[in-house]
């Protein structure tokens, strides 16, 4: 009798094993790969080139930022993106920045070989989110090294009106420090600086003469420019002082003894003969304020009352009249700041109280 063929079974079973063990394979080389796709998008793909520039800035690190392929940018590149060329790099530094936090990638998307990288993020107490270009750039080993396609700075122009002193961030700046005339600035010439993006930067102005709360601008755009229009308010120990040489000044009118004093804003006009000297005094100083104007100030037109008293003789009869009497008028005035910071104020014209 014919006994069965044992290794049938086994080459069955054998088979069975092997199928299983490719199907493993299989399945391990794939969870490899998307371990390793996992691998490269948090460590070395254009994602996580961008957020590792982003930690540079949540930390301060403004000089390493700088050092991120693409970041730092020529002046032929500021102007090719519409910028100001000789933008200053004032605000490039750790003093100059403000808190970024809550860093987190949005998307990515890869159109003709540039990574379009989303991230959200927020800058001081806003919320935000930009899109970064990054682009390869060569190989370290087996791993890809990236470099920004756009440069990731910004250009603030900022007008601060009223005041030569100012500060972004907490970090105090002066405008013939920032400009490309220095000292020759003029007052209402934008101050083009580069930012970095993104990042809030907030103007104050805080000095003797002017104040400001923080206007901020929240720079979130690659090579984008933001205008920031910055409008001083006098303080009131500013106020205070023009009101003392105000005063100073008609006081100073007031000695005067003629009808019209020189370069004043106050004076008698009589068609007859005066007897003795006039005698002038101030019985309602005006209540100055200052107000903005332009890059300077101004005093509006302003009520005061002058008193004179002087005899006036008749031409036509000879007779004797006492004036006393008061004279309303109005003060107005120029402020002008000087380069030393002083205040050059100016009542009415051609009066000056320098």
């Amino acid at each position: 009798m014919e006994q069965p063929e044992a290794g049938a079974p086994r080459r069955a079973r054998l088979g069975a094993d092997l199928t299983l063990l490719a199907l493993i394979g299989v399945l391990l080389v794939a969870a490899l790969g998307a371990g390793g796709l996992t691998l490269y998008k948090q460590f070395y793909g254009p994602s996580a080139f961008v957020e590792r520039y982003l930690e540079l800035l949540a930390s301060g690190r403004a000089a390493d930022a700088l050092q991120v392929p693409g970041v730092a940018v020529d002046s032929a590149a500021l102007k090719a993106a519409g910028l100001e060329p000789t933008a200053s790099e004032a605000l490039l530094r750790h003093d100059a920045m403000a808190p970024l936090t809550d860093v987190e990638v949005r998307s990515e998307t890869v159109e003709n070989g540039v990574a379009h990288v989303t991230v959200d993020y927020v800058a001081g107490r806003h919320a935000g989110s930009s899109t970064f270009e990054v682009v390869q750039d060569g190989w370290a080993g087996v791993t890809p090294n990236w470099r920004f396609a756009t440069s990731p700075l910004a250009e603030v122009a900022l007008v601060v009106r009223g005041s030569d002193q100012f500060a972004v961030n907490g970090f105090a700046l002066d405008r013939r420090q920032v400009s490309k005339d220095g000292a020759d600035a003029k007052p209402l010439d934008p101050l083009h600086m580069l930012v970095f993006t993104p990042g809030i930067y907030s103007v104050t102005v805080d000095t003797a003469i002017a104040q400001s709360s923080g206007v901020g601008v929240l720079a979130d755009s690659p090579l984008a420019n933001t205008p920031v229009d910055v409008q001083a308010q006098p303080t009131d120990k500013f106020r205070s002082v023009v009101q003392k040489r105000v005063e100073e000044f008609l006081a100073s009118c007031a000695t005067q003894q003629v009808l019209q004093p020189t370069a004043c804003p106050f004076g008698l006009e009589v068609r007859n003969r005066i007897v003795n000297l006039p005698k002038w005094s101030i019985t309602t100083q005006p209540k100055v304020s200052v107000q903005p104007d332009g890059a300077h100030w101004q005093i509006p037109p302003t009520d005061a009352v002058a008193h004179i008293e002087v005899d006036i003789q008749s031409l036509f009869d000879g007779s004797i009249e006492h004036v006393n009497e008061d004279v309303p008028f109005q003060v107005d005035g120029t402020i002008t700041i000087l380069p030393n910071g002083s205040a050059s104020i100016r009542v009415g014209s051609p009066g000056d109280t320098d």
